[in-house]
């Protein structure tokens, strides 16, 4: 059985909702979660995240649809259970720390009201939430003597020390720096697996979704594109939404030659999947199809080969470290983006050689 399930649910409130169609913010909105599972609702600002995070919570009332916690319906549009009385732990973009207070006293503030098992006392549960996100030797410690990242690891362990079924956070790395930032989504993963939590990160960046979550679900005006793994995301998007918004990538024209071949202006794709033609696309006298679709390129696909023969000018470049980001013109005049290592350091408005290493191919309906 599911530890959480979200079961066509919709909500809509105020003069934001109308400008939706059917004035909801979020609508027939579904997906479930395992215990000790990590999960992402992913979306640009507007999407309806937040909202899914507060409905779960029980800080809104569901107009329609069923929210179970542990087999038990926790809100309909009939009833709302209090979130107080949902067990579940919540962390916000501002850890909201008691500046007055040590880390202990932090810490131990989420188990005034909340009972422990008589073999544990608050004092025992506390020093084992400092060891568990590695602050203890800073029990003592106030709010202002610590780094951003290490009170971040105090709001998670106060938010866990009640025990709760459930972990909401919501953006709780938005305040930190890039770097800070994604070291952070592995600890926080790292320290929630190890205690057996299961949890829902609401975020807009794919990197802190990808780095921490078993299983994201992109959203888009209120309901779900697409909802699985951060690999099959990015490889094996759903819809053109999802391969517009994960990662990065452009699109080049191509013609399905066979169910399992499609060309391109840089050679044949051999695809594992049956590439779908446009509906009413018709069938040539020469058994070839009159099919057209723009197939998705990642900048992984497109390989620098000095001895390949197709030649495309770099445009434009990012350095990155270990690699460079080229965007490279074909003849055609359309660009394609390309990972290169960052020993090739190609000047700008030289061409290169290119070649095409695709694993999975992707194609959608052509806008052409």
């Amino acid at each position: 059985m599911s530890l959480l399930v979200v079961d066509a649910v919709s909500y809509g409130y105020g003069h934001h909702a109308l400008r939706r169609a059917g004035g909801l913010v979020v609508e027939a909105f579904s997906f479930s979660l395992q215990a000790g599972e990590i999960a992402c609702l992913l979306g640009s600002s507007g999407c309806g995240k937040t909202t899914v995070l507060r409905l779960i919570a029980g800080f809104e009332t569901p107009l329609a649809g069923t929210i179970r916690l542990d087999g038990k319906i926790v809100a309909d549009s009939q009833h709302c259970m209090p979130p107080e009385q949902r067990r579940i732990g919540m962390m916000f973009q501002d850890y909201s720390l008691f500046p007055h207070l040590t880390v202990a006293q932090n810490i131990g503030f989420g188990l005034r009201q909340s009972p422990l098992d008589a073999a544990q006392t608050h004092a025992t549960r506390i020093q084992e939430l400092l060891e568990l996100v590695g602050l203890a030797g800073r029990a003592n410690a106030y709010p202002h003597e610590l780094s951003g990242g290490q009170q971040q690891r105090v709001a998670l362990a106060r938010a866990l020390a009640p025990k709760p079924h459930l972990l909401l956070l919501d953006e709780p790395f938005s305040n930190l720096d890039v770097e800070l930032r994604e070291r952070l989504s592995l600890e926080v993963r790292a320290i929630l697996k190890a205690a057996g939590i299961a949890a829902i990160l609401v975020t807009h960046d794919q990197h802190e979704a990808f780095a921490m979550a078993d299983v994201v679900g992109v959203m888009k005006d209120g309901h779900i594109e697409q909802w699985d793994t951060p690999y099959l995301l990015y490889h094996r998007p759903a819809t053109r939404y999802v391969a517009d918004f994960i990662g990065q990538g452009v699109f080049l024209p191509g013609e399905v030659m066979s169910s399992h071949k499609v060309k391109v202006e840089l050679g044949v794709l051999d695809s594992d999947v049956p590439m779908a033609c446009s509906q009413g696309c018709a069938k040539c006298p020469d058994g070839k199809t009159d099919c057209r679709l723009d197939i998705l390129l990642r900048p992984d696909d497109v390989v620098h080969d000095d001895a390949s023969p197709v030649l495309a000018e770099v445009m434009a470049k990012a350095f990155r470290g270990a690699e460079f980001l080229y965007t490279l013109r074909l003849d055609s005049g359309r660009d394609v983006l390309s990972l290169v290592p960052s020993h090739h350091n190609h000047p700008i408005g030289e061409k290169i050689g290119i070649r095409l290493n695709v694993d999975h191919v992707v194609g959608f309906k052509s806008h052409e």
